[in-house]
């Protein structure tokens, strides 16, 4: 598998990722966030599993045995903070719009260097402490502080933020040790789902009709994002380290903004559209300042 596969492949999964904002926005008029999530999980899994028994069946047991401790501890991590990060986003969506929801999940960019520094002792550039404070200060004009409602949805996507930095991270190290990316996006994807089924049925109602109301956009966000999308993440991460992966993620944002406008008509204000320039030029900065010295080294 060479680099060049590798970014197509998170190119591809940025592209769904940010569209499926979209299903996840208008799936939610007759079910819960829960609900809603463990129906498209359990489509992305059960989408995924025959496509991983048929081309990696030989190496499964084989790749389990390298290292099982670590790769039950992968699968628990990366479970539970995909599940936690999925939920809190869904939730996000019954407050805020679908361009806030998009930019604020990006702010996994700065913090993936942060936590790979307090995780793994690795060093953090000067460049994140700048890139923090641009994005800040995008936060800022991008939210609409008059309104609590939306308030409270962005707060929920930053925090979900978080889980997917943690995410992003757990699955490059996965991918240093195992070559199972198939096969391994299918059982998180049943991870999510079943815990996902397990909180629905607690704190929502779960009604089968109403599920089928929203089955075209549980189908788009569990076929092509529950499935594909975090299977193509894998492949991605194979050759990619995970910050510079996190910025290729970030134009989730750009693309998840362009669908809303196309279909759901969500406008931005000026205030709003320098918000996202400056979280964009956050990130990109974040990821590229540390490269700077190479390139002019090189020329």
């Amino acid at each position: 598998m060479t680099k060049s596969f590798s970014i197509v492949c998170a190119l591809v999964t940025t592209f769904i990722w940010g569209t499926a904002f979209i299903a996840q926005d208008t799936g939610m008029d007759n079910i819960g966030p829960l609900t809603f999530n463990a129906a498209r999980f359990y489509i992305g899994f059960i989408t995924i599993l025959p496509v991983a028994l048929i081309f990696e069946r030989k190496k499964i047991f084989q790749q389990i045995d390298l290292d099982r401790k670590k790769f039950f501890k992968y699968l628990t991590f990366m479970g539970f903070s995909l599940f936690l990060g999925t939920s809190l986003q869904q939730a996000s969506l019954q407050y805020t719009n679908v361009a806030n929801a998009a930019f604020f999940t990006v702010f996994y960019v700065p913090l993936v260097p942060i936590l790979l520094f307090f995780i793994y002792s690795q060093k953090v550039h000067w460049s994140i402490w700048p890139s923090i404070g641009l994005c800040i200060y995008g936060v800022y004009l991008l939210s609409n502080f008059s309104d609590s409602e939306v308030i409270k949805g962005d707060a929920l996507v930053i925090l979900c933020s978080l889980f997917w930095a943690f995410h992003i991270i757990f699955a490059g190290k996965f991918m240093e040790i195992f070559d199972i990316p198939i096969f391994y996006a299918a059982l998180q994807g049943f991870f999510v789902a079943s815990l996902s089924f397990i909180f629905a049925y607690i704190f929502e109602d779960i009604v089968f009709s109403n599920i089928l109301l929203e089955s075209s956009s549980i189908i788009y966000a569990g076929v092509l994002s529950g499935g594909v999308a975090f299977t193509l993440q894998m492949f991605a991460q194979k050759n990619i380290e995970e910050a510079p992966a996190a910025i290729i993620y970030s134009l989730e944002g750009v693309f998840a903004v362009i669908a809303a406008w196309i279909i759901l008509d969500q406008i931005l204000n000026i205030n709003n559209v320098i918000g996202c320039v400056l979280i964009l030029i956050a990130v990109i900065f974040s990821q590229l300042a540390p490269d700077i010295k190479k390139i002019k080294n090189r020329l």
